[in-house]
């Protein structure tokens, strides 16, 4: 019997558990990932793909019952708190079995110049006092930044933005990670930023920039994570492999008896 697994996914790590878990697994497990749609032209994705939301909490649960869900991994974004909580509350209402795949946080070296805050809209309230340049790698998330008129913006997207960006002074640049140092210092001295504002994402596709503005003694406003979902958690595609592996291999034993 195939094993069904969903895969909330828009991250790098969940297009490799996908991948992973069709080449380690084969015919045994079908694997679907789920994409909110944000992301225009999102990389190729092994196994079956989702493109669009599910309608909060209730819409999720319907889903994993309609399709027969056996197992469900949330490898969203640090800050997709929305669809995390969806996720975790769907499971509970239909006893589908959860894994978080949480990515690591970054840890601050000694001489970081971070200042942490709680809000996008706290980093907005800030960004002005340190800096008349500031380097925005928030996503789309720019409109707590629409009044900050004493400060000009690079801002980093993967997409271009569909609308104008709300912002007085600013440059869009487009770029998809992994980034490394050396682009990264380049980029910050071409555009004489002179202060940092991102959030504290984790992982090493884009922590580069937090070296480059190490290296250059610049100032770095960091977004903290919302709070996390409680449950089952993990921090590594190959933890996650595991987690599926023992379920699936149990399940094959009570099979056979």
């Amino acid at each position: 019997m195939k094993h069904l697994l969903l895969i909330l996914g828009g991250t790098g790590e969940a297009a490799c558990l996908a991948q992973e878990a069709v080449g380690q697994f084969g015919d045994r497990v079908r694997v679907t990932t789920a994409l909110a749609g944000r992301t225009r032209h999102p990389g190729a994705i092994a196994g079956e793909v989702r493109i669009g939301g599910f309608g909060g909490p209730d819409g999720l649960a319907r889903y994993l019952v309609d399709n027969s869900v056996d197992r469900l991994i949330d490898a969203t974004h640090p800050f997709a708190a929305t669809i995390a909580r969806s996720a975790r509350l769907a499971a509970a209402e239909t006893g589908v079995e959860r894994l978080v795949l949480r990515r690591p946080m970054w840890r601050r070296h000694p001489l970081d110049r971070w200042i942490e805050v709680d809000s996008i809209t706290a980093a907005a309230s800030l960004v002005g006092r340190l800096g008349q340049r500031a380097f925005l790698t928030v996503g789309g998330d720019v409109d707590a930044f629409a009044g900050v008129t004493s400060v000009r913006f690079i801002v980093r997207l993967i997409d271009p933005p569909k609308l104008p960006l709300p912002l007085r002074f600013h440059e869009v640049v487009l770029a998809r990670g992994p980034f490394a140092v050396g682009a990264e210092r380049h980029l910050f001295e071409r555009h004489g930023i002179d202060v940092l504002v991102c959030k504290a994402s984790g992982g090493a596709a884009t922590e580069a920039k937090l070296v480059a503005a190490r290296e250059l003694s610049l100032p770095v406003v960091m977004i903290r994570r919302p709070p996390a979902e409680p449950g089952a958690a993990v921090e590594s595609v190959e933890e996650a492999l595991a987690w599926l592996a023992a379920r699936i291999g149990a399940e094959r034993e009570l099979g056979r008896r």
